[in-house]
């Protein structure tokens, strides 16, 4: 039987707030619930209990209870939650006032900030004010084209106090990039920074913008943050105001939150845009906000003394879920550049400094680490740190190695998994398992994850296509400009009618937990037997010389192969003897069906504006099918290093 790599100790356990609502159920319900299994079956018998439950615990404030829990609690799509309840989600994150840190800033030049929970407060009653008298009501978008900084913060907590809805991309989203974004939502109002800084280079934003702004019609106000620099020529750009002025012209008068029903828009967040123009998923208030609590405050166990950080930037939903952490009055420290700039170990010196005790990072960054040799056990005072998260993509069995042995032993190791679709996970940590090699702890309380086979039948310990069988409050209210919700139906719901089917090659274990094998969208079936591409990824990048790995099906004489291309370290190359070794890798840490047909090297690798590999894009390069939307790649030039290979049309 396989040992933990780490266990709560019985004080952990005891102290939890996981244990704390088990018990809270236990005596306000009488349920028999012991332990996490018992908890998590009951979360799914009992959904309106176990719901109606979470608001309770996590104290949700409303303005008008609930008539019922749950309606049409059979359909999916097609459930609606807490009818009747009034709220306001920016009331909810603001809910303290006190002197407390509520944010801390770290830019990658240096620069640091702080806010207390008081002085949020004001700050977003001014820019709410200064947005009303922008004209800015219930149901207008406002979206901000900026970095990871506490005016993005402030802007959205302003915005939906309003009952506005806010959207965001970063920076170093292109023009076309933005426009396929924001061009679909009609804004009434845009906030940008006048740039940013990555890898040691300040990136001037203003031309880009005032090109956006022209091709924004509906747009009645620019704002400008300064951020390169405090005073700039904004002559060019239309309907603009800097920052200062754009609250200068504000009252400091208190904050008045829209109550408004449960399922009222607040975000709407992007698909990757990789097969098209992205879709403009629409989140609700009362879902956002009970699935985040329920995840910070019970599968996190985050408190007031915590300090959390997670390497995001506003593109990725990962913003939108460490914002929510001011819902439980803990400090958010938001950083914004090059993770590993000037150094790789410069999150690190952050974390020690700011006294981080949940740190979070993508899998890629924690192999990057590795690959970099940074050892922060051995260079940081970390005593403070005692929860490590990852997510983007599955985090290999060597990264939880690399984590106990070279980062800290005592940490919970927790990589969790859901997405920008619903705005939260599927499966998390949980403060009171233990963490085994390879696994995600458990799947989140009142999600019915199951694992389907191709014809939709649920199994147990094979892989499979990961999917919710029940609703669930985070589900998106609807896809703008969807009329008769066609696109959310064949986003979800077309594979497996009335089960969200969610896009994750996966497989449940004999601990309850959950491994990811990547998209389902890019298994490989070479021979018929269906491969996840995490699986090669898991052994290529063991190697030192290995960088990056992507692997493609190519359909080859009647069936599909294998190519591999490699990212490899400055100044190796993919010799026979190379070639050899990683052949000989997969095909015994994994199986002889996953030995790649052909391994070819590239300088570089195609990635969505959020980071992330896209298999897709290069597949449809090498069939010589057209990639629709370029404008979703940070650098579609790429795909040029995967055209027209000679090596591919041969055996």
């Amino acid at each position: 039987m396989q040992e933990p790599l780490w266990r709560p100790s019985s004080a952990q356990v005891q102290q939890a707030q996981m244990t704390c609502f088990l018990h809270t159920v236990q005596d306000q319900y009488g349920a028999k619930v012991a332990d996490y299994p018992a908890l998590y079956a009951w979360s799914l018998q009992q959904p309106e209990d176990f719901w109606a439950a979470v608001w309770r615990f996590c104290e949700v404030k409303s303005s008008q209870p609930w008539e019922r829990v749950l309606e049409n609690g059979d359909s999916m799509p097609g459930a609606r939650w807490f009818v009747g309840s009034r709220l306001n989600f920016a009331e909810n994150l603001l809910r303290y006032r006190d002197e407390r840190l509520a944010l801390v800033f770290r830019g990658e030049e240096g620069r640091r900030c702080a806010l207390s929970y008081g002085e949020l407060y004001l700050q977003v009653a001014r820019l709410a004010q200064a947005l009303k008298g922008a004209g800015v009501g219930v149901g207008d978008r406002v979206v901000g084209w900026l970095p990871n900084v506490p005016e993005t913060v402030m802007a959205m907590l302003a915005t939906t106090s309003l009952g506005a809805i806010w959207s965001s991309c970063s920076p170093d989203f292109g023009i076309q990039g933005v426009l396929d974004r924001f061009g679909q939502i009609g804004p009434k109002v845009l906030l940008a920074a006048d740039g940013y800084h990555y890898k040691g280079k300040a990136i001037d934003s203003l031309a880009r913008l005032a090109e956006i702004v022209e091709s924004l019609p509906g747009l009645r106000q620019v704002v400008v943050v300064p951020y390169l620099h405090s005073s700039r020529d904004l002559a060019p750009i239309p309907k603009v105001q800097t920052y200062e002025a754009f609250m200068g012209e504000a009252e400091n008068s208190p904050l008045t939150f829209a109550q408004l029903p449960f399922d009222h828009p607040i975000y709407i967040l992007y698909s990757s845009g990789t097969t098209g123009v992205p879709k403009c998923i629409v989140h609700g208030a009362g879902g956002t906000l009970l699935q985040h609590l329920k995840e910070l405050r019970l599968h996190t166990d985050l408190k007031r003394e915590d300090r959390i950080f997670y390497y995001t930037t506003c593109g990725w939903m990962m913003w939108n879920w460490l914002v929510s952490a001011l819902a439980t009055g803990a400090t958010v420290v938001l950083y914004d550049g090059a993770p590993l700039y000037p150094r790789p170990e410069s999150l690190w010196d952050m974390a020690a400094e700011e006294g981080i005790t949940v740190f979070g990072a993508s899998a890629k960054y924690l192999s990057a680490l590795e690959k970099a040799g940074v050892q922060p056990a051995r260079t940081h005072h970390l005593s403070k740190l005692r929860t490590l998260l990852s997510t983007g993509s599955p985090l290999a069995p060597e990264s939880f190695d690399y984590v106990y042995r070279d980062i800290k032993e005592e940490v919970q190791l927790s990589s969790i998994s859901g997405g920008t679709d619903i705005v939260s996970c599927f499966a998390l940590g949980n403060p009171i398992l233990p963490v085994y090699r390879g696994e995600l702890q458990c799947r989140g309380l009142g999600m019915k994850v199951e694992i389907f086979d191709e014809k939709g039948r649920s199994v147990q310990g094979q892989k499979g296509e990961l999917v919710c069988t029940a609703p669930f409050p985070a589900m998106p209210v609807f896809f703008w400009n969807d009329p008769g919700g066609k696109k959310y139906w064949a986003a979800y719901f077309e594979r497996f009618p009335g089960v969200w089917a969610h896009g994750d090659y996966a497989e449940l274990t004999a601990h309850g937990g959950l491994i990811i094998h990547g998209r389902s969208d890019t298994v490989l079936n070479p021979g018929g037997v269906r491969i996840g591409t995490a699986e090669i990824y898991r052994q290529v990048e063991k190697l030192p010389e290995v960088l990056e790995s992507l692997a493609i099906g190519q359909a080859w004489q009647g069936d599909v192969r294998i190519i591999l291309f490699v990212v490899l370290r400055e100044g190796r190359v993919l010799d026979e003897a190379l070639i050899n070794r990683i052949r000989q890798t997969i095909r015994k840490h994994a199986s002889p069906h996953h030995r790649p047909a052909k391994v070819l090297q590239v300088p570089d690798m195609p990635r969505t504006l959020s980071g992330k590999l896209v298999e897709l894009a290069v597949s449809h390069t090498i069939h010589g099918r057209p990639v629709k939307n370029l404008d979703a790649l940070a650098n579609p030039e790429a795909l040029e290093y995967f055209r027209d290979r000679p090596e591919l049309q041969t055996d």
